[in-house]
């Protein structure tokens, strides 16, 4: 292994069933799926224990139907979108307690770059070692670790072995290593760009590799000279602690249990998903002022609309009034929703914050501080809004 090998990515196996097998140590072993309920309208499955996924051949997207029959003693749970958060952030904190260039890439995976940290640590594969052992031992979830001189390579060599895995992917393995692998198979081709690769004869990152660099960009453009350089494990991007900053917007959307017809249980959703919005917002350090909704009918018809406050804000409250007056202005009274959508977006560094003559800025700023401690330390559900608890309350429902 090269020096130049300090890059890591960090994958939680199966995290959302992970996470409900960490909690509960009678669902260690167990097929666990983790799935809407059909009756709701969102019945599909969203993760699944390597049990289910080995034994049974369950993957992400199957309808709930589909995995009961293939799956019958499967334990089905219904998601809990606060746990996830909860135990990435825990995840986060440990990651960074190794290294500061900490950059994640969805809710179960980041990269990190330990360059520099060899004298307090050890090496990188020591590193890579310990991360993997604390993230188990504190928290309860196994991680598969890829270990390399780019974020790329680093993200194949965490594909290569899963469950609980670590893999080295160093320059001089791409050939052996790599190039065998199907082309889908290359961070960043998705199942067009297989079709369009397959019309040239590319079914291999190897065949990506060798083929003319000069008639992928005339086919492809710039993005046909990226997938040659990636094929041949290039890569130049710089894991990037500060990728969030440049986050465009942060939002959630909620499938219902059922139509929802009053504008008053309509804007119990709201509520809550201004306050999950917001605290996302606040985990990224970021403030924000166009606030917009999504909703859908019954028959799928979509409406979105937006607002842009007077001042950049972090705060549920905030949010929450803009949402409503959206919902009363363009949606009728009495017309179905079935699924309802948030967003904050024109997001700033939150330094940007502007106190306001009377200290009411400030003082809910506090409040929302020792929320989030308390919700750091104890897990989402520690504190929430008494609306959460009427028959409208969707987000912190027990299933």
């Amino acid at each position: 292994m090269s020096p130049s090998c300090t890059i890591l990515l960090c994958d939680a196996n199966s995290f959302f069933a992970s996470v409900h097998q960490a909690l509960d140590p009678a669902l260690r072993g167990r097929p666990v799926i983790v799935a809407g309920r059909e009756s709701t309208r969102h019945g599909i499955v969203l993760a699944a224990s390597y049990e289910a996924k080995r034994g049974y051949g369950i993957k992400t997207g199957m309808t709930v139907r589909e995995a009961k029959s293939l799956c019958p003693d499967g334990i089905f749970i219904p998601p809990r979108h606060d746990l996830y958060i909860e135990f990435s952030t825990r995840i986060l904190r440990i990651m960074r307690d190794f290294t500061p260039l900490v950059e994640p890439f969805s809710i179960d995976e980041a990269w990190l770059d330990v360059r520099g940290c060899e004298n307090l640590f050890g090496s990188p594969l020591t590193i890579a070692r310990r991360l993997k052992k604390r993230i188990k031992t504190e928290v309860g979830i196994t991680t598969s670790v890829g270990l390399g001189p780019t974020k790329l390579l680093a993200k194949m060599a965490a594909e290569m072995q899963k469950p609980d895995g670590l893999t080295v992917l160093d320059y001089s393995d791409v050939p052996k290593k790599m190039w065998p692998l199907p082309v889908k198979e290359l961070f960043g081709v998705g199942p067009r760009m297989e079709a369009h690769l397959a019309k040239l004869g590319i079914y291999t990152i190897g065949d990506l590799a060798r083929f003319p660099v000069e008639a992928l960009v005339r086919r492809f453009g710039v993005v046909g000279q990226i997938l040659h350089q990636c094929a041949n494990g290039i890569d130049y991007s710089p894991v990037d602690p500060h990728s969030l900053d440049r986050v465009k917007s942060v939002g959630h959307q909620i499938t219902l249990p059922r139509d929802y017809y009053s504008y008053e249980e309509i804007e119990v959703i709201l509520l809550e998903l201004s306050e999950l919005v917001a605290r996302r917002a606040r985990m990224g350090n970021y403030l924000g002022r166009t606030v917009s909704i999504s909703l859908k009918d019954a028959e799928f018809n979509w409406l979105g609309r937006s607002y842009t406050l007077p001042h950049y804000t972090d705060t549920a409250a905030d949010i929450y009034v803009a949402a409503r007056q959206l919902l009363r202005r363009h949606w009728p009274s009495g017309r179905p929703v079935r699924l309802v959508g948030m967003s904050l977006a024109g997001l700033v560094p939150s330094a940007a914050r502007q106190e306001d003559l009377f200290g009411r800025v400030e003082k809910q700023a506090r409040l929302d501080r020792a929320c989030d401690r308390l919700k750091n330390r104890y897990g989402e559900r520690v504190i929430y809004r008494a609306v959460s608890l009427t028959g409208a309350g969707v987000l912190y429902a027990r299933g």
